[in-house]
């Protein structure tokens, strides 16, 4: 099964901070809560491409 790296961004500034590796198959966009440096706080992070 083949994997695609994809950026988590940012839904406060937009900065791209984070990258992961992702299978293919996934249908649904990834939302994980992550620290941001540019915000200075925990905030949702979600993939782009």
């Amino acid at each position: 099964m083949a994997s695609q790296k994809v950026s988590l961004a940012c839904t406060i500034c937009g900065s791209r901070n984070y990258t992961v590796m992702l299978s293919k198959d996934r249908t649904v966009r990834l939302a994980v809560k992550k620290y941001c440096s540019h915000c200075g706080q925990h905030t949702l992070h979600q993939q782009t491409k």
